[in-house]
């Protein structure tokens, strides 16, 4: 909660509580709660967790305080004189609180000594714990901010190709490259937030069909295409954005001691890059060389796909596909109270899933 962390490195406590709570919450809550009911479930435990955690931490820090009473000689007497272990514990508890009940007192310079530092930290672990949760909750916001954006540009789930058919107008090409710069900085800072609270990565998005780990998958996509060869796209800016977004997942995931892994099917195979160009060129665009744009695209692809992968099968997130659903509207263009969609240019789609539709 205090220092920052390194990427790399031994069992930590917070590391063990977390893979302790999440797998086994993750496996209960899909089997016995509907997919409806299921992200909620999956929800609730990011702001729950860090709860537990504080709490985690402070029987610790009493717990311990009271094996350093007991190593000290158990230097603590209660009103009728009695010494235990569980007398050790009892000041600890009321020393770390600052209850300053008086019915048990240290007796021993070294217990003395003691307690009176363990009464400073339970001071100064109040104060931290009051500064952590502001500085947690605006991690949080920056985040979800610019994920809420990815909504109006490339769809729900967000969809690389998408984002950059997007800007296939007069002057996008600017745009483009300042909305690279933009996601740049933002999977940088996704990288230094989850690296110093983990527990964000946990924290889920407040809509449907977003998370963030969708927005990186879909930054990649998008700069992975740009990378393969777009026809009159410039790819400097989108190379640095692809190298941050990688550097972030594979952090991420070095983090969670979570290993790459390989999914099949694939998220694109040769009939999807098929309808990807496809794509493409209705919309004015087109690989420069289409079969070493494939391979570049594939290389590309098999850096950062497996790590994707994992961290999806670890926080159950899904990952947004290569082609969007033709039938699946925005989120922006759905309303709980709303029976027809809203119209995008001349057609008009329905959404595939409704939460707030009753079955006729």
């Amino acid at each position: 909660m205090v220092l920052p962390r390194r990427v790399i490195r031994r069992l930590r406590v917070t590391r063990l509580f977390y893979r302790s709570t999440w797998l086994p919450w993750s496996r209960l809550a899909h089997r016995c709660f509907s997919d409806r009911r299921l992200e909620t479930i999956l929800g609730v435990f990011g702001p729950l967790s860090l709860l537990f955690l504080i709490f985690f931490w402070v029987a610790i820090l009493v717990f311990g305080f009271a094996l350093v009473h007991w190593a000290f000689g158990s230097e603590v007497v209660s009103a009728d004189g009695g010494r235990s272990f569980a007398i050790d514990l009892y000041l600890s508890g009321t020393t770390f609180f600052t209850l300053g009940l008086g019915d048990v007192r240290p007796i021993g310079s070294a217990a003395k000594a003691m307690t009176v530092i363990e009464a400073g930290m339970g001071f100064g672990f109040l104060a931290l714990v009051i500064g952590y949760f502001p500085a947690l909750s605006q991690s949080f916001s920056r985040r979800e901010s610019s994920i809420s954006k990815l909504d109006s540009r490339a769809g729900s789930p967000p969809v690389g190709v998408l984002l950059l058919e997007g800007y296939n107008h007069k002057g996008g090409a600017g745009e483009l490259r300042e909305q690279l710069m933009d996601w740049e900085q933002w999977s940088a800072e996704l990288l230094e937030s989850h690296l110093s609270y983990p527990v964000l990565a946990y924290y889920r998005s407040q809509h449907d069909h977003q998370s963030w780990l969708a927005a990186l998958t879909a930054v990649m996509d998008m700069s992975a295409l740009m990378l393969a060869g777009i026809e009159g796209v410039e790819s400097r800016q989108a190379e640095l954005t692809f190298a941050m977004a990688r550097h972030a997942v594979v952090d991420i995931a070095a983090v969670f001691n979570l290993p790459p892994m390989r999914r099949t099917p694939e998220r694109l195979d040769e009939e999807g890059f098929r309808a990807l160009q496809g794509m493409l060129g209705s919309a004015g665009l087109g690989f420069t060389m289409v079969e070493q744009a494939d391979q570049r695209l594939q290389r590309l692809r098999e850096s950062y796909e497996p790590y994707i992968h994992t961290l999806a099968d670890y926080f159950c997130l899904p990952l947004p596909p290569w082609i969007p659903d033709a039938d699946r509207l925005a989120d922006w263009q759905t309303s709980p109270w709303e029976r027809s969609p809203v119209l995008r240019g001349e057609q008009t789609r329905k959404p595939i899933r409704r939460r707030y539709r009753k079955e006729a």
